[in-house]
């Protein structure tokens, strides 16, 4: 069962730690990461057992994130510093609590959203009689090749929603930059209009005052 350990994350953020704990019995976990802030999550596994971290950040800066995996005696067996993304496939060497962390401690203004699935272990066989001596009847075959490709495609539309999630936030971020830049223009435009608009009246003042001067 995953784990869920307190980070640097604030008030809100053990607000936040709180929702993501109800759902911890899933694999498949997408959380908020405040800046300056670092959430770690925790899992017994057996030793031999085979397990693979996934993870993406999904909005939020340059979307990178550092990450780090521990064994049980400390030792580091993945670390990685501003990634936006990657996957990292391990054998447990010991029983134990593993313990991965992500970090935005190097960020001082903005927030991540970062995803993860982490596997441990191999699924279990569909048929409780799949690893028989004898060979799977044709209809006991159609059904395992029906759920790999099933799993194959829960696995692409994860993959298709995060990238759909990161490209609404990428173009909502240029969609804001572009506004901001269209109205620092009109400022310009409407700053540089008033003063051509007085410079060319300080003109005429000048003009008017000579011509009255000469006459008296």
């Amino acid at each position: 069962m995953l784990l869920l350990g307190y980070g640097t994350t604030g008030p809100w953020g053990e607000l936040m730690l709180l929702l993501v704990a109800c759902a911890a019995w899933a694999s498949e976990i997408t959380f908020e990461l405040s800046d300056n802030a670092k959430q770690c999550f925790y899992e017994e596994i057996v030793q031999g057992t085979k397990c693979t971290l996934e993870f993406q950040v999904i909005t939020g800066g340059h979307y990178d994130v550092d990450c780090r995996l521990e064994g049980p005696d400390g030792s580091v067996l993945y670390k990685e510093m501003k990634k936006q993304y990657d996957s990292f496939t391990f054998t447990a060497f010991r029983n134990g609590t593993y313990k991965f962390c992500f970090s935005n401690e190097f960020s001082t203004f903005t927030h991540k959203t970062v995803y993860f699935d982490f596997q441990v272990g191999e699924d279990p066989p569909l048929f409780p009689s799949e690893n028989r001596a004898t060979a799977l009847t044709q209809m006991e075959s159609a059904c395992v090749s029906i759920h790999e490709a099933l799993k194959s495609v829960i696995d692409y539309q994860t993959h298709f929603r995060l990238r759909e999630a990161q490209g609404c936030s990428r173009a909502e971020d240029l969609n804001t930059r572009v506004a901001y830049w269209s109205i620092g223009e009109a400022i310009i435009l409407l700053v540089v209009s008033i003063g051509q608009v007085f410079l060319l009246k300080s003109f005429f003042s000048d003009k008017r005052t000579t011509t009255t001067c000469v006459a008296s």
